[in-house]
């Protein structure tokens, strides 16, 4: 791990990790770049690509191995076989802080995250309206973007970091179809993040979308899902390095 200068924290961020037997060496590189270069690992979701127990024990292994504080969020993937309680349990075992609606503080940077959920953004969003169903599926959304607020609103840290897994923005899932757009992230997750003044945000799931863009109220959001960063920055660790100087006092959002 580097030394840090100052009060500055580096943070390595990615998402979309799917770990897997086939996987489970190039995962091991990667994080040593990130270790290499960050104080804190920051993993958007998507940690294990079916979902199952023992994908979550290699993953914890592999983490375990460089030494240095990790934060995730799960993904959508991590659901797939119906023991998400468990590779949560796993990863918590082995020092991972997995946020599901809830905060921590490392190196003095406050953490705030959750899964996020899907639903379309802005005046196209899906609304509770006509069949059970679909009010069940915007509940679900509007249940995360809670748990995202009530996350943030436990931090107490200066300086604050939302991680999600599903985007909060169109601006970062831009370059999809535009007929899976909305199931790529909910503007209901935004809400929040206007409300509280966080840093900076990350989230993976949209493999084709944008690097970056910003919310409504200027905070920077980060699209670290691994196979959109290996498209855009080819023959770069699949990575993506943000420093956050502690001292420094917070812009006012324009």
């Amino acid at each position: 791990m580097i030394k840090r200068q100052g009060m500055a924290v580096r943070l390595a961020a990615a998402g979309d990790l799917h770990c897997a037997k086939k996987t489970k060496e190039e995962l091991r590189a990667l994080f040593a770049a990130m270790a290499a270069h960050a104080d804190i690992l920051v993993l958007a979701g998507d940690l294990c690509d079916t979902g199952l127990p023992d994908e979550a024990r290699m993953l914890a292994h592999e983490l375990a191995a460089v030494r240095v504080p990790a934060v995730a969020v799960l993904g959508n993937h991590d659901f797939e076989s119906g023991k998400a309680a468990e590779v949560v349990s796993i990863l918590t075992d082995a020092g991972v802080n997995v946020l599901d609606g809830k905060a921590c503080e490392i190196l003095g940077l406050g953490f705030a995250g959750t899964k996020g959920f899907a639903g379309g953004f802005g005046d196209k969003a899906l609304q509770p309206w006509g069949e059970e169903a679909i009010k069940r599926f915007v509940h679900e959304a509007v249940e995360e973007a809670l748990k995202l607020e009530s996350a943030l609103a436990a931090l107490r840290t200066e300086k604050k970091v939302a991680l999600l897994h599903y985007s909060p923005i169109i601006e970062t899932v831009v370059g999809e179809p535009p007929e899976i757009m909305p199931f790529l992230g909910s503007s209901r997750l935004e809400d929040p993040l206007n409300r509280y003044p966080v840093e900076l945000v990350f989230h993976g799931h949209a493999h084709n979308g944008t690097l970056e863009g910003k919310t409504t109220a200027g905070v920077p959001v980060y699209n670290v899902a691994i196979p959109l960063l290996q498209k855009k920055l080819p023959g770069a660790p699949p990575f993506r390095l943000v420093e956050i100087d502690l001292a420094r006092p917070r812009e006012p959002a324009p």
